[in-house]
């Protein structure tokens, strides 16, 4: 599944083709999405997209008249090709450029979505939203706060959205094994000591990942069909049952709000 950085370096790869370009043509060649794709797309056409910007994992195309929401779900992806290149197989909605490029949302399971925002309006999907995790927003006292009497693991704790956006079972697993954090432990448990070591340990490893282009697993390639290189630094993500980094200890896995969970038995408490 895209996570935060890798909606991120797709934002940054189309940003060059898209940004200031005339759509001059909206094809939705499936509208059966996660949620219909709405006929208020058609809106972008004859006008400039004047910024691309992202809130959690959705990324906003604006124009004069609104905002398309595309979301990437748990397979999409977004290329920037030639207009006159045949489609391929999952190719849902495209925005044609006067560039005579085409943005091309692709996304064999239809988990994405690709909706409307009107201007001075702020999407239902978006308004419950928490921090974006590489602002000043996310703090340690106030993820410290929240957590008062959780009993969420501290993991899915820090999965959720209404805490911050953008930390996604990969990066989640990460941050904690870094921090040394049991992602079993309660949230309401951790104190704020350990929530001041952990908050910049998340914010580093998302910026890594942004850095390095994103973590390529099954699905997710940049704009350009390149894969992000991210994956090959992973600590412990995908490494169960493999020596701890730091131990040697073999790594264990559990679920985890239905999640794979990876961690050191041993180095995180």
């Amino acid at each position: 599944m895209p996570e935060l950085p890798e909606v991120e370096v797709s934002r940054m790869g189309i940003t060059p083709h898209v940004l200031n370009q005339v759509v001059t043509k909206v094809n939705i060649h499936n509208a059966s999405m996660r949620w219909p794709v709405p006929d208020e797309v058609y809106q972008l056409e004859g006008l400039v997209v004047s910024s691309i910007e992202r809130r959690a994992k959705y990324l906003l195309l604006e124009c004069e008249l609104g905002s398309a929401i595309l979301h990437l779900g748990m397979s999409g992806n977004l290329r920037v090709v030639n207009a006159n290149e045949p489609l391929k197989k999952h190719d849902h909605v495209e925005f044609i450029l006067a560039n005579n490029k085409a943005l091309r949302l692709n996304d064999p399971r239809r988990f994405g979505c690709c909706l409307w925002q009107a201007p001075n309006e702020e999407h239902k999907l978006l308004v419950k939203l928490g921090p974006e995790p590489l602002t000043d927003d996310f703090f340690a006292k106030r993820v410290y706060e929240q957590s008062r009497n959780k009993k969420v693991p501290v993991k899915q704790f820090i999965m959720n959205n209404a805490v911050v956006v953008g930390v996604g079972n990969i990066y989640a697993n990460e941050s904690l094994f870094k921090a040394g954090i049991d992602p079993r432990k309660e949230a309401g448990k951790v104190s704020l000591k350990r929530y001041q070591a952990l908050i910049p340990i998340i914010k580093d490893t998302l910026a890594a990942a942004i850095t390095q282009g994103g973590t390529t697993l099954k699905d997710f390639a940049q704009s350009d069909g390149k894969p992000g290189y991210f994956a090959q630094q992973l600590l412990v993500y995908g490494r169960k049952g493999q020596p701890c980094v730091n131990c040697d200890t073999a790594l264990t896995e559990i679920r985890l709000g239905q999640r794979s969970t990876v961690f050191c038995e041993v180095c995180q408490k």
